[in-house]
């Protein structure tokens, strides 16, 4: 059961209350807009100002997030930053394919995206850093499995639910397993219409050292469906041209 702590959850919902609005907000127009209570908003308006992270513009009451923000997550960034031939492999896949593709790692029972080449169409995966997908109902989750140990997918596999909401995901333990046995015989994950309706991916395990890895090409099923092979074809060619190779899934 997924447990969210409230006041956490608060402070991700301002922050993207502020990446939509763009624009400084009071504390009523924050409290009505999010449905906070007039104390609950004021208290944490208060810290966020109180740590350097809101401040106001005009000094009429409307706050906006400073660029504090940007600082700690660059510094987070810039830690552990994800090596530049993957990052540039996945824009050359973008724009060789015309179809969004992603980066991602593995967060408990999700894959998430840490960094996305959009396409640049208008009928497109949509997916930006933080989107998060089942790690078993996904082709990008799925090659994340390939690279643990059947150990560390049985832990995962006690406790999944396995209720993606589409007959086309995985039902089962021994499903995810039968799609690891297929994908390392194809050479490369694929997904029909799983997590996302009416989308296709292909997705591969990538080299990135001590860090699990893996890319995907995602677009419409009208686009990409019968193309797979194809989307597979400019990944390989993309990493190559990159130095990079192609992670070996374990039976």
């Amino acid at each position: 059961m997924k447990v969210e702590v409230r006041q956490a959850a608060n402070v991700l919902d301002l922050l993207e209350f502020f990446a939509e609005r763009k624009q400084p907000a009071t504390m009523a127009e924050i409290s009505e807009a999010l449905s906070w209570p007039r104390s609950s908003t004021f208290n944490l308006i208060g810290t966020l100002s109180g740590r350097g992270y809101l401040y106001e513009p005009s000094g009429r009451g409307g706050y906006y997030p400073t660029p504090r923000w940007l600082s700690a997550s660059q510094a987070v960034a810039e830690a552990d930053p994800l090596p530049d031939a993957v990052i540039a492999a996945a824009r050359a896949i973008r724009d060789s394919t015309g179809e969004t593709t992603c980066i991602a790692s593995a967060s408990g029972l999700s894959a998430i995206m840490l960094f996305v080449a959009e396409s640049r169409q208008p009928i497109r995966y949509f997916a930006a850093a933080g989107s998060r997908v089942p790690i078993h109902a996904s082709s990008v989750g799925r090659a994340l499995m390939a690279l643990m140990s059947k150990s560390d997918r049985d832990t995962l596999y006690r406790r999944m639910d396995f209720d993606s909401g589409s007959p086309n995901a995985p039902q089962s333990a021994a499903e995810v397993e039968h799609e690891l046995i297929e994908a390392s015989k194809r050479g490369y994950h694929q997904s029909n219409s799983e997590f996302v309706p009416d989308l296709a991916g292909v997705s591969v395990p990538l080299p990135a050292d001590r860090r699990r890895l893996s890319l995907v090409v995602a677009g419409p099923t009208s686009r990409c469906l019968e193309k797979r092979s194809d989307l597979y074809r400019h990944i390989v060619e993309a990493l190559v041209d990159h130095d990079l190779s192609l992670k070996n899934m374990p039976d």
